[in-house]
């Protein structure tokens, strides 16, 4: 993999989205007058929410994002919620110039008001490309943000923005990120908040020779509302010989104690490491442990990291075997030391075409998370997939329900995982059907997984025919939130979509 495929995941999901195609569903509204509809409809709703732990409403264009999007091309890239109907999303669109902007929204009890520009990203974004890679919310109005900017002489760099009382403050770029980022290449890839104005973000700089010039990895964190200096991770230089490493996912479980992971290129090929923080301070990365003997084909990543409690954290990512074939492993932290990591239950019997994502991870509880991505079958069919871990012991992985009999097309990937509480998590992603790409969601229940459908409504808006959830946020089973990108005809646009428990008045319908 070269240096410019590093960049980054907003623009490499964009890559994704671009196999997208044609029309969209019919809906049959007007059967809904009928007392048997009715009745029908009240019963697959009771169902959904049986399987989901909750019914989600109908998708909407972002509010207000039409107005800024003047050029036809917006998507959300990431939804944070720190309670049922109260959270942020935010994301990229391209204003009437052509310059592409970051925009964040947020939702209060349960309404989403309008999107607006990154205050300040504007005079820092002087060369026309900024976007919001990451959002997260630690309290209902209190929420920080990151993503990158290109600023006079062209040098991509890393910014954040926070918001505390739902105002969101000026965005700046991150404290002594540009000392390190001598080569004009970096950006905030992940944002935790474990605390209102007490959160950790990870990315990625180049050093000298420009943007294909010796990438690394760097941390930096907030206190109080301030955000300190950027540093390199500890460790990271003496593995990253191959000088070209990044922090893809960072999670809190408690102010200053976080964990972050990704990946580092030495003598045999790229390689994935985790390194923790306690109390502030950053410990020294490490090869994910293990990983070496399975990751043989020498190229290996941390996708994803999700802490439920400090030193307790769980990991997944991809390697690549002997024979090329690239598989997914999971990897676990007790009491602040790492595991041996192993191969995902199961997912090798379902990649029988050798080639799989693990997208994102979530744990509601130390030991106890759930995970997903996509495999490839026989046929090379990408199909969307799941996997749950119950104390401490992974399961085995499966194919999503009832998402085979949408993905006609063949093409489908869960993008994203978010657990409330433990077996309670919702999924989101794409597939390919005979209207185009479509958006799912799918959601878990006491352990067990119901069947996707096609995001409600999204049919409706999504005329260009290509549509994906990207992000989804829980923060109580099945009240969750999420966000993603469709096309009309004007090109693509940014949704947000809501889930809420069963209605009370179909509980006896």
């Amino acid at each position: 993999m070269n240096a410019s495929a590093l960049h980054c995941r907003p623009l490499r999901l964009r890559a994704a989205l671009a196999v997208g195609v044609s029309l969209v569903l019919a809906l049959g509204a007007a059967a809904s007058s009928l007392p048997g509809a009715v009745a029908a409809t009240h019963a697959a709703t009771r169902a959904r929410a049986a399987t989901s732990g909750g019914v989600w409403g109908k998708a909407e264009e972002v509010p207000g994002l039409a107005a800024l999007n003047r050029r036809g091309f917006a998507e959300v890239t990431s939804v944070s919620c720190a309670q049922a109907g109260n959270c942020s999303a935010g994301g990229t669109y391209t204003d009437g110039s052509g310059r592409q902007q970051g925009f964040i929204a947020g939702e209060t009890g349960g309404v989403w008001g309008k999107a607006e520009e990154v205050p300040g990203l504007a005079a820092l974004n002087r060369r026309g490309f900024a976007e919001v890679t990451s959002v997260s919310c630690a309290r209902a109005g209190n929420c920080s943000a990151g993503g990158g900017f290109r600023d006079r002489a062209r040098s991509l760099q890393g910014f954040v923005v926070g918001e505390a009382g739902g105002v969101w403050g000026q965005a700046e770029e991150v404290p002594g990120l540009a000392a390190l980022n001598t080569g004009g290449f970096a950006e905030v890839t992940s944002v935790w908040c474990a605390r209102a104005g007490n959160c950790s973000a990870g990315g990625f700089y180049s050093g000298h020779g420009g943007r294909i010039g010796p990438r690394q990895g760097f941390v930096v964190g907030e206190t109080g509302g301030v955000w300190g200096q950027a540093e390199e991770v500890p460790g990271l230089a003496a593995l990253n010989t191959g000088e070209l490493a990044e922090v893809t996912s960072v999670s809190c479980a408690r102010a200053g104690n976080c964990s972050a992971g990704g990946l580092y290129t030495g003598r045999s090929g790229t390689q994935a490491f985790v390194v923790g923080e306690t109390g502030g301070v950053w410990g020294q990365a490490e090869e994910v442990p293990g990983l070496a003997a399975l990751n043989t084909g020498g190229f290996a990543e941390v996708t994803s990291m999700s802490c439920a409690r400090a030193g307790n954290c769980s990991a997944g990512g991809t390697y690549t075997d002997g024979s090329g074939r690239q598989q997914g492993f999971v990897a676990g932290e007790t009491g602040g030391v790492w595991g041996k990591v192993k191969e995902v239950p199961g997912l090798a019997a379902l990649n029988t075409g050798g080639f799989v994502q693990i997208s994102s991870m979530s744990c509601a509880r130390a030991g106890t998370c759930s995970a997903g991505g996509l495999y490839t079958g026989r046929s090379g069919r990408r199909q969307g997939f799941v996997v749950g871990e119950t104390g401490g012991v992974w399961g085995q992985a499966k194919q999503v329900p009832g998402l085979a009999a949408l993905n006609t097309g063949g093409f489908a990937k869960v993008f994203t995982v978010s657990c409330a509480r433990a077996g309670n998590c919702s999924a989101g992603g794409l597939y390919t059907g005979r209207s185009g790409t479509q958006a799912f969601v799918v959601g878990e229940t006491g352990g067990v997984w119901g069947r996707a459908e096609e995001v409600p409504g999204l049919a409706a808006l999504n005329t260009g025919g290509f549509a994906a959830v990207t992000s989804v946020s829980c923060p109580r089973a099945g009240n969750c939130s999420a966000g993603g990108i469709y096309t009309d005809r004007s090109g693509g646009q940014g949704f947000v979509v809501n889930e809420k428990g069963a209605h009370p008045s179909l509980s006896n319908a």
